[in-house]
């Protein structure tokens, strides 16, 4: 999806900067600490300091693997998180930047996601969120697959409306594709046992999604169309996520909300004054 957008970019006669393992503008691992400050500062160098949007589309699927919890926490989230906020100034320096963030329909379709992992993760804790997906077992890297785009995800909406992002002309949103027929779903459905899942997993659109329309949702994000676009979550699944959830969205404030409501509302208001 990322290599679409790039292509889609390009062919627009935009000047991108791709960051990636191997065959990128900027080859960096972020899988670690070094490799994303090496990614912060290579792009800086490369686009002069201003920068006039920015998509974060890498990310790792949940493959089995003892160590892959880790890696998907480092790179789906921290590799997210770090490289935007290494990245904050050169997009205010543009006056009217505009940043998609890969989310996922996992964020709202898949059960048993670890409340307390993602609440580790914002609180930038990541060596607790890995102790929350131990009790999984096998089944720990769809957790943390899981966990690392909620996070991310409410990391997106949080940050979205902050001065220091919206009042420096950023917009902050994110895309929440569901089965789109990457590289990653295609080496899944070769294995058996990952198939039946994904056949049986509901997509009332039939088939899968592919990379180019989902590219093609990026760059109206990226576009002028989205200037008044804040914290939104376009989800992009075949209505995989409306299937399980009709009901859920929209829902109104609960009265035993209210109080946070109001606390919210004059918060704002101080902001502005």
């Amino acid at each position: 999806m990322g290599a679409a957008v790039v292509e889609r970019l390009v062919d627009a006669g935009h000047r991108v900067v791709t960051v990636d393992l191997h065959d990128a503008d900027v080859v960096a691992d972020l899988s670690t600490p070094e490799g994303r400050r090496d990614a912060v500062e290579k792009v800086l160098a490369a686009c002069g300091t201003r920068l006039d949007g920015a998509v974060l589309a890498a990310g790792l699927g949940p493959a089995p693997g003892r160590e892959r919890p880790a890696l998907i926490t480092q790179v789906n989230y921290l590799g997210v998180v770090e490289l935007l906020e290494g990245w904050r100034e050169a997009l205010a320096a543009a006056g009217n930047a505009k940043v998609v963030v890969f989310s996922s329909n996992s964020t709202t379709t898949m059960p048993l996601v670890p409340s307390r992992a993602v609440a580790a993760l914002l609180e930038g804790d990541a060596e607790r969120a890995l102790t929350a997906y131990r009790i999984f077992g096998k089944g720990a890297p769809a957790m943390a697959y899981g966990a690392s785009k909620v996070a991310v995800t409410r990391w997106v909406r949080r940050h979205a409306v902050e001065q220091e992002w919206v009042g420096a002309g950023i917009r902050l949103n994110a895309i929440a594709p569901g089965a789109v027929l990457t590289p990653l779903l295609e080496r899944q459905l070769a294995t058996p046992a990952e198939a039946k899942a994904i056949r049986s997993f509901p997509v009332p659109a039939g088939g899968y999604g592919d990379p180019g329309l989902l590219a093609d949702w990026v760059i109206h994000m990226l576009s002028p169309a989205a200037d008044f676009m804040v914290g939104s979550v376009v989800v992009v699944d075949g209505g995989t996520d409306a299937w399980f959830r009709a009901d859920d969205w929209p829902r109104p404030v609960p009265g035993r909300r209210l109080r946070g409501y109001l606390r919210r509302m004059r918060e704002f208001r101080r902001t502005r004054r």
